[in-house]
């Protein structure tokens, strides 16, 4: 009979291991025409949003005439960035959730204004938000960063262009050099969809003036084009072209007749040529009431989307890439994805309750 003893022996100690608390990040991006906040954790190869915030502030108004932010459109930015640092405090840390690392950005409108590091001065006094302003070439990365996911479908190149309130950023990116996606050029336009309106004052809605407008910023890509050689790239093949922004994402809506706009159906989605141009058309022919009317677009944003087609339109006229390929993510993704990965070094602000 087999012996029993071994039933007998002591059993090793139990561990009470305190379980690991889950990591949280944080981005804020304040842009010229909109202030977004994401907050997420880790999950698979991208993230889980635990909260999210954006509000049309509109910083850069009135910014192309007197070269300043005005008192009004501050005080509208930080009334949003005080409501995105009480949400962000709810994550200062528990049991289950570690501390938020949190980033914060400010771009082409803090960059362009003379008072602009006064008020990301004012704002990090009043708020506590770590609000930095960044440099052209890092908000092309970031929003290259933000795509990493949908650019591991193309081939060998992409060219990822965002359409924003005070700039305008293109990125030309290798895809067959490494794992990750790698910058080899990029450049920042000085004209958005705030700048623009403000600049161009309705005459995007005459067909003069919107052709004027578009081969105003073909003029201003030319340069970027002779030195990367893009429109030869593109009839080799391999080239997939990205747009990020309210623009193409808008046109996306109208292209896909959306009776309300939803993102799990425009980010990702690969549009024709032709069906671009015909979104491009029924935009310019809708005009401002039928545009404000618009289920995907709406009164606060009207003035912004011919003016943004204007831009769009130069791109997608100078480059003529065979499909489009619409993102619905930015700055504030990029953001989380680079703290999640743990650097650069300086990305890694700690948010301080």
């Amino acid at each position: 009979m087999a012996s029993q003893s071994s039933f007998a022996q002591p059993l090793p100690p139990v561990l009470h291991r305190r379980p690991r608390r889950r990591a949280v990040f944080g981005g804020i991006d304040l842009g010229t025409n909109n202030c977004r906040m994401l907050i997420g954790t880790p999950s698979g190869q991208g993230f889980t949003v635990l909260d999210s915030f954006s509000r049309v502030v509109r910083l850069g108004e009135g910014l192309y005439e007197t070269g300043r932010l005005s008192s009004v459109a501050m005080e509208r930015a930080l009334v949003s960035l005080a409501l995105c640092a009480e949400r962000a405090r709810r994550w200062r840390g528990d049991e289950a959730n570690a501390p938020i690392r949190l980033r914060a950005i400010a771009t082409e409108a803090c960059r362009q204004a003379e008072n602009g590091e006064e008020f990301v001065r004012r704002v990090r006094e009043t708020t506590g938000l770590p609000l930095e302003i960044i440099n052209p070439r890092e908000e092309a990365e970031l929003a290259v960063e933000s795509c990493a996911s949908l650019l591991r479908r193309a081939g060998r190149r992409a060219l990822l262009f965002d359409i924003g309130g005070g700039s305008t950023e293109i990125a030309w990116v290798r895809l067959d050099g490494g794992p990750r996606p790698e910058l080899i050029g990029y450049l920042s336009l000085p004209v958005g969809v705030v700048t623009l309106s403000e600049r161009c004052a309705g005459s995007c809605y005459q067909a003069e003036g919107f052709a004027r407008l578009m081969q105003d910023v073909i003029t201003l890509l030319r340069p970027f084009e002779a030195v990367h050689r893009i429109g030869e790239e593109i009839r080799q093949g391999g080239v997939m072209m990205v747009g990020t922004s309210g623009t193409v994402t808008t046109l996306a809506g109208v292209s896909l007749k959306l009776e309300r706009y939803r993102r799990g159906v425009v980010d990702g989605v690969s549009l024709s040529r032709q069906a671009v141009d015909a979104a491009l058309a029924e935009a310019w022919a809708l005009g401002r009431e039928g545009l404000s009317r618009h289920p995907c677009i709406g009164q606060e944003r009207v003035e912004f989307v011919l003016p943004g087609c204007a831009i769009f339109a130069a791109i997608h006229e100078l480059w003529q890439a065979q499909q489009l390929v619409v993102a619905d993510r930015g700055l504030r993704e990029g953001i989380l994805m680079r703290l999640m990965r743990g650097g650069p070094p300086q990305t890694r602000s700690r948010f301080q309750a």
